[in-house]
């Protein structure tokens, strides 16, 4: 069966047995590309002794990949439609267990404990676009016992995520990602490469999980208010753009930069993550 997985007419009669239409609201394209998704889990990390939590597994094309690879696969479903596609496509494999729920609301330090035991852990996905940043940085944030994210993401995306900080391609997700992770550009995958097509490219990227932050700051989820407001009016100089977000007073912005040696006319995307963190820590160090 995995062999067909890529074979549009096999897809279009396995998802017509089981009654299945494609949800606009769930960002659902199934990869057709052959090529993509053996190369996509060889580069995740999969291997013997990997344990692999996919999301969003479609109709297991990439699944069946990751199991070929990885000692076992948990993939996590939103669409109950689709479990029993995955039963059927997924059959031969003794090492994949399907869980149908949702990545944003499962305890996942729970489904790491329970499903892997002990074991190395990755995660490979092929995430939709809609909530592509949300299922990054829950993964992220959650500081999971994982060794890497490997994940299919709207190539705009990929590249906004991949960017170095303090580059104008860079915003507040860059920063976010680049503090826990090491972020880098795998590929890009052709909209061609879906059923239906996208309206635009896709890229395979990885994030290495760092074992600790590249910058010191006195409070994490204030150095992260800080980002947020800063970009959230990229265009204004960010003593403006953090006075108007934070409600603070501009002068006590002025003398945070100042304090960090940031000139008072810069943007956003022009501080490094180590300057996030100094102006974070002077504004709200008093």
């Amino acid at each position: 069966m995995e062999k067909r997985l890529s074979d549009i007419n096999t897809i279009k009669n396995i998802l017509s047995k089981h009654g299945f239409t494609f949800s606009k609201a769930l960002g659902q394209n199934f990869l057709v590309n052959p090529h993509v998704c053996p190369r996509m889990a060889e580069m995740s990390g999969a291997g013997n002794g990997i344990g692999v939590i996919e999301v969003g597994p479609g109709i297991g094309v990439l699944t069946c990949e990751l199991a070929k690879l990885a000692d076992k696969v948990t993939a996590i479903e939103l669409d109950k439609r689709l479990i029993p596609v995955l039963d059927e496509t997924l059959g031969e494999f003794r090492n994949v267990k399907i869980i149908n729920g949702d990545v944003m609301e499962l305890d996942l330090h729970k489904l790491i404990e329970e499903e892997f035991g002990g074991m190395r852990v990755v995660v490979c996905a092929n995430l939709p676009y809609y909530i592509t940043s949300p299922v990054i940085m829950r993964l992220l944030e959650e500081r999971l016992p994982i060794e890497a994210i490997t994940v299919m993401v709207q190539k705009e995306a990929a590249q906004r995520i991949c960017a170095p900080v303090g580059t104008r391609q860079c915003g507040a997700v860059t920063c976010a990602v680049n503090y826990y992770a090491e972020a880098e550009m795998l590929f890009s995958v052709s909209a061609g490469s879906f059923m239906p097509p996208p309206k635009v490219d896709s890229a395979v990227i990885r994030l290495s999980i760092r074992q600790n932050p590249p910058v010191e700051t006195v409070n994490e989820e204030k150095m992260f208010a800080v980002i947020k407001a800063a970009f959230a009016q990229r265009r204004k100089t960010v003593v403006n753009s953090l006075s108007n977000s934070l409600h603070i007073e501009k002068q006590n912005v002025t003398k945070a930069l100042s304090e960090s040696g940031i000139p008072l006319n810069a943007r956003a995307e022009q501080l490094s993550l180590e300057q996030f963190a100094a102006v974070s820590d002077a504004i709200f160090s008093e």
